[in-house]
């Protein structure tokens, strides 16, 4: 039954019967009303007919409703700036002597310390209103949960029910990516993160067209029945030009994730061609450069890339850490090795990473360090250099191995787990997109 008709029930209650639960109501509403007759259509303006309307009055007939001895009613309350617990049940008119002994003890006091702003306490009444229950919404995963048990009352900490669950969202494109799914309700982690692993293909910054299409599968945590958290991106579809660029999640069975095309071709290059988020080229690869410290001219085997003090330095693919330290012109080095005789060279930085060593498995995207201005530098930047079998070759035109494929039991395995993922790209890409900013 509508909420509209629920409460037209309640107006012509007594007093005791308006003192059912919402949940009581609720089921009432879902039995037939026996002999109740009634039509509801749109009225006409009055001011064009001719002749005054008619009212018509029907009586309608009600179940007799009975309260229940076991009723409950639920209330709410979100917790205000410098709120205590203790305040917050004070402003919903809780002062049972009880409950204020209970959360003056150390133990309840310690759950209950840090309130702050936002938090939900929930908190049930019997008929009479005897205080029953208590809820306070400590944290993201956990509540603190007083329950009357006989004259007293125990507390103690609950984890939040959660649930993982599947959505689905489309979109079109017709000013910015971001608008975009914005529009369509999509969390910012999750275009994020197809943009990220897109990226490859389609250049989000300058390729943009309008009428671009975007469909994704990803998951969102529930927690207590409500939207908390988003997932992980499950899959991914974008259409740029008429052109369908598509992603789907596969983890191998040593759990390692990563992004591959339903055809099991993998998304991730071999190499980044940068190890900076932004900068720019302030030196190219030159095989005659005159050195601006030592004035000379000689080769220039890498690529200078200008960016603050403290920047993070990322490994442009999977490594190994061949050596860390300091060496000559090149001031504070890193040198990582990869496979197929590749190594690259990170100069000049401020500071290593934790943890940076010889010998330790570095994967692509880590953060190894920070840019500086040490060894033979003018100021803050970056000289990355790319190396094969000890011969340097320009970073930024030589052209990168990919990803290694997927062997052949690894691509029956991933055939088998990203089939239901593309079958929904599919499903997505048949339905209604919203016009979106």
């Amino acid at each position: 039954m509508p909420l509209t008709k629920l409460r037209m029930l309640t107006d012509r209650m007594t007093g005791a019967e308006r003192r059912f639960s919402l949940r009581t109501l609720v089921t009432l509403s879902s039995l037939p009303l026996f002999g109740v007759v009634a039509a509801f259509g749109l009225t006409p303006d009055t001011s064009t007919l001719d002749t005054a309307p008619e009212t018509i009055t029907e009586a309608i007939a009600l179940p007799v409703l009975t309260t229940s001895r076991n009723a409950t009613f639920a209330r709410e309350t979100v917790t205000q700036s410098g709120d205590t617990l203790s305040s917050a049940l004070s402003r919903m008119n809780i002062d049972d002597l009880e409950i204020q002994r209970l959360l003056s003890t150390d133990a309840v006091h310690q759950l209950s310390a840090n309130v702050g702003p936002g938090k939900l306490i929930q908190v049930t009444t019997a008929q009479d209103g005897q205080l029953m229950t208590i809820q306070f919404q400590r944290n993201n995963a956990s509540d603190l949960i007083v329950r009357r048990q006989g004259d007293a009352f125990i507390a103690e900490e609950g984890d939040q029910a959660t649930e993982m669950r599947v959505v689905m969202r489309s979109g079109r494109v017709l000013s910015s990516l971001y608008g975009a799914t914005d529009s369509a309700g999509i969390p910012d982690k999750i275009a994020d993160k197809m943009a990220e692993i897109l990226s490859t293909n389609v250049d989000f910054r300058n390729d943009l067209r309008r009428g671009d299409t975007f469909s994704v599968v990803y998951t969102v945590k529930y927690r207590n029945g409500e939207p908390a958290d988003a997932g992980k991106l499950l899959a991914a579809e974008f259409v740029n030009a008429g052109k369908s660029h598509r992603a789907v999640l596969f983890s191998d069975p040593s759990g390692r994730e990563d992004y591959y095309t339903p055809e099991g071709e993998s998304l991730k290059k071999g190499f980044l061609r940068s190890p900076l988020e932004f900068s720019r080229v302030t030196s190219s690869f030159s095989n005659s450069r005159k050195h601006p410290v030592f004035g000379f001219h000689r080769a220039h085997t890498g690529v200078d890339f200008g960016a603050p003090t403290g920047t993070r330095v990322k490994a442009t693919g999977d490594a190994t850490v061949a050596f860390a330290g300091r060496k000559g012109g090149y001031g504070n080095l890193v040198i990582l090795r990869h496979q197929s005789g590749y190594e690259t060279y990170y100069a000049h930085l401020s500071a290593f990473a934790p943890g940076i060593r010889p010998g330790r498995a570095i994967g692509q995207g880590d953060v190894i360090a920070y840019v500086g201005s040490t060894g033979a530098s003018t100021g803050p930047h970056l000289h990355y250099e790319v190396r094969i079998s000890g011969k340097p070759y320009n970073p930024m035109t030589i052209k990168l191995p990919g990803s290694a494929p997927l062997d052949v039991a690894q691509r029956a395995r991933f055939l088998q787990q990203t089939a239901s993922w593309s079958e929904k790209l599919a499903m997505l890409r048949g339905t209604n997109l919203a016009a979106l900013d």
